[in-house]
């Protein structure tokens, strides 16, 4: 072979390996502040504040580093070790480092936290931004933070345990590991409630509570039984339903006695999830497991309910944040991939898709911090406090049911890439079901609602009132209030038709805060697909009419010093 053929030989094989028509890497940017529906619902929801701590947050989340935690602790999950290597039981989880990166980043910058009792105006919404910004990168991880965050509230029920526990579980310190919580210097919270045999329905419960001297609230007992699901089992307290001579009652259960030794928890086997891979979820059995009543005994369901309202308004934080991420890299991916001669963000199809997903995401985003305000201000404000109480179960219902056609369309978009784990995107679909399932299913959140309304039927009137905000505001809208009037004037069927109800409850919410907050291009399109009827049974059906450029813009993140804009 002469040498001119040689080379053209190298040339050849060269080109065969070189790499083109990819987006670059969507690392290097800030999370918070180029998301243009959070940072103004931030300011308007009373957060600003916090602002450039929410920022920095950003900024972590937009790296490099922070994107290889995420991916890591995925493709690594957590181990179970019940025994040791001489039999005795040791019951503890191992996790890849890069888990225990994401839960030191997530606690130091208080997203497992409370908010304090004086806490400033808005604590809650600075909370749930960040959960929302952080759990762009990682969402198994989320778990144990927001246990221990919803921990708190349930906990205050019982004084003396609040002022013992509250300060390891507010602490912005992440100290792994199973030793006496006194000597650590913050601790985490899980909780256990369902059971085999009952899901749902936790009145169904067998585990046993039998009072070691005394009975009562505060007082300590011994907890026998069978848990099917225990998430995050390296925590280092647990409040869990169990069967007290009284009834139904909430205990604190610790993972490790004060003198050491370790509680009478056995993990039986981590379960083998869909999603949510890199959060340890295990069976467990108590044994006779010391643990100390919070609240009255037999009211074990009310004392941890409010438990249970915080980690719903996760479960819709969750669900945005899986959206927000999904459209995100979808129109990354359609900015610098080119087909037919075109990018795809040019072509029409493509942004009939990108703006649907964009305007879905953006809802959920402007409902969660409108949830996480009520939170903030039910404590003092009557009409929030009936506005958080049906809102939380309406929107955990609906936001968490749009996530999972969401995540596969926006995985759709970047068409073959998009189902290679590689992207990221598989992982967003896997993790998409799980909100909607955590704390209630689909059919208990609605029924939920209708539970509500039926103990205090006010509490439909103050939702109505907050969507009639919006009032002539969008002729769509108002047709859909009137449409709900009608929907509600009757409870024949109800508990049939529950969850259409809590669909067009939901829906109407996110288009009153659109139509009183958004730009007119975002809140047109919304309402006019979702209540107008210019809509098809699938993402990418929206009006030609429909302004997908700005849509997009709005939408899109911009990486520093690479060049991209729609034409």
């Amino acid at each position: 072979m002469s040498v001119p053929e040689r080379e053209r030989g190298q040339q050849l094989e060269w080109a065969t390996h070189e790499v083109k028509n990819q987006p670059p890497p969507l690392v290097g940017h800030d999370l918070f502040s180029q998301d243009a529906a959070l940072v103004e619902g931030f300011r308007r929801e009373g957060a600003a504040w916090a602002e450039e701590h929410l920022r920095s947050i950003g900024r972590k989340a937009g790296s490099a580093e922070a994107q290889a935690w995420g991916a890591l602790a995925n493709e690594l999950p957590p181990r179970l070790r019940t025994h040791d290597r001489y039999g005795h039981r040791v019951d503890e989880v191992d996790y890849h480092p890069a888990y225990h990166e994401l839960m030191k980043f997530s606690v130091g910058a208080g997203l497992s936290a409370f908010a304090p009792k004086d806490a400033r105006p808005g604590t809650h919404v600075v909370r749930a931004a960040g959960f929302f910004v952080f759990g762009q990168v990682e969402a198994g991880h989320g778990c144990p933070i927001s246990m221990t965050h919803a921990a708190v509230p349930a906990l205050r029920v019982q004084p003396e345990l609040a002022a013992e526990w509250e300060p390891r579980f507010t602490s912005r310190t992440y100290d792994f590991g199973l030793r006496p919580a006194a000597k650590k210097a913050g601790a985490l919270c899980g909780m256990a409630m369902t059971e085999k045999q009952g899901g749902s329905d936790v009145r169904a419960n067998t585990t046993r509570a039998v009072p070691v001297s005394q009975s009562g609230p505060g007082r300590e007992y011994l907890l026998t039984g069978h848990k099917w699901f225990c998430s995050a089992p390296m925590c280092d307290a647990f409040l869990v339903l169990a069967q007290a001579p009284g009834g139904l009652s909430c205990f604190l259960l610790p993972r490790v006695l004060p003198d050491g030794t370790r509680n009478r928890m056995h993990l039986m086997r981590l379960k083998d999830k869909l999603g949510n891979r890199s959060n340890a979820s295990s069976e467990v059995e108590f044994h006779g497991a010391l643990a100390w009543m919070v609240g009255e005994e037999g009211r074990g369901v009310r004392t941890i309910i409010e438990m249970v309202n915080f980690t719903r308004l996760d479960c819709v934080i969750g669900s945005a944040s899986i959206m927000r991420q999904g459209v995100t890299q979808a129109i990354h991916h359609a900015t610098y991939r080119t087909a037919f001669g075109r990018e795809l963000v040019n072509q029409p199809l493509m942004r009939n898709v990108l703006a649907d997903l964009a305007l879905e995401a953006e809802a959920a985003t402007t409902l969660f911090l409108r949830l996480a305000a009520a939170c903030d201000r039910a404590d003092k404000d009557e009409g929030e406090a009936l506005f958080k109480r049906i809102a939380l179960a309406v929107s955990k219902y609906w936001v968490c049911k749009r996530t999972p056609a969401h995540a596969a369309e926006a995985l759709e978009c970047l068409g073959g890439n998009g189902y290679v784990e590689d992207s990221g995107m598989p992982r967003l679909y896997r993790e998409a079901p799980v909100n909607s399932i955590w704390e209630g299913s689909g059919n208990v959140n609605a029924l939920d609602v209708l539970r509500a309304v039926s103990k205090q039927p006010e509490v439909l009137g103050v939702l109505l009132g907050e969507i009639e905000k919006a009032k002539g505001g969008n002729a769509h809208l108002d047709r859909a209030v009137d449409r709900l009037k009608h929907e509600v004037s009757s409870f024949e069927d109800i508990e049939a038709r529950s969850r259409r109800l809590v669909e067009q409850l939901a829906v109407a919410l996110q288009a009153s805060l659109l139509v009183r907050h958004a730009p007119a291009y975002m809140s047109d399109a919304f309402c006019a697909s979702r209540l107008g009827g210019e809509w098809g049974a699938a993402f990418g059906t929206l009006s030609p009419k429909v302004d997908f450029v700005s849509i997009i813009e709005r939408s899109r993140i911009a990486l520093p010093g690479v060049r991209a804009s729609l034409a």
